[in-house]
């Protein structure tokens, strides 16, 4: 497992205080907030690749989540500081493979990681398409930018298959 100060290496994409409205029945923020801020923190980095709305509307190209998997390994609780940061893995001609982490700033604990699987897909076909060659390589730069020197904590039975 990376230690925080090793997910620290990785740039913020999301910095907040848990609010009294994401906490549970069990007083820790709810499981959905965990989903929605990784995965706020994944598209996030799609938009600094050109994956945004733009992209979207202009060529009707998008990525959807093929898979996901969610781990928690500490609570975070009101009023607790936390950072969302965005790991790009790899890719293959139509897919992505990233993990966000979410770091819990107020007790120096790694508090759950996302590990996320996305297919480009033609917006108008739903079926999965390659990476224009512009995007691919702005991907490849990020991939290349994220080689960290320690392994993302992968689960092991997901991320992109080559043909």
């Amino acid at each position: 497992m990376p230690t925080v100060e090793q997910v620290s290496q990785i740039p913020t994409t999301t910095k907040l205080s848990v609010p009294q409205d994401y906490l549970d029945e069990n007083l820790h923020m709810n499981i959905a907030h965990y989903l929605t801020l990784g995965a706020r923190g994944i598209g996030a980095r799609c938009d600094d690749m050109g994956l945004g709305q733009t992209y979207i509307d202009d060529r009707r190209l998008t990525v959807f989540t093929a898979e996901h998997h969610i781990r928690y390994y500490a609570e975070l609780l009101l009023g607790q500081e936390l950072s969302v940061h965005v790991r790009l893995l790899e890719r293959s001609a139509k897919a992505l493979h990233a993990m966000a982490f979410l770091v819990n700033r107020s007790t120096d604990a790694l508090a759950c990681t996302l590990e996320v699987a996305l297919v480009h897909v033609g917006m108008d076909t739903r079926r999965p398409e390659n990476f224009p060659e512009d995007i691919a390589v702005r991907i490849d730069e990020a991939i290349q930018a994220d080689a960290y020197s320690w392994p993302a904590p992968i689960c092991g039975v997901m991320g992109v298959r080559r043909r």
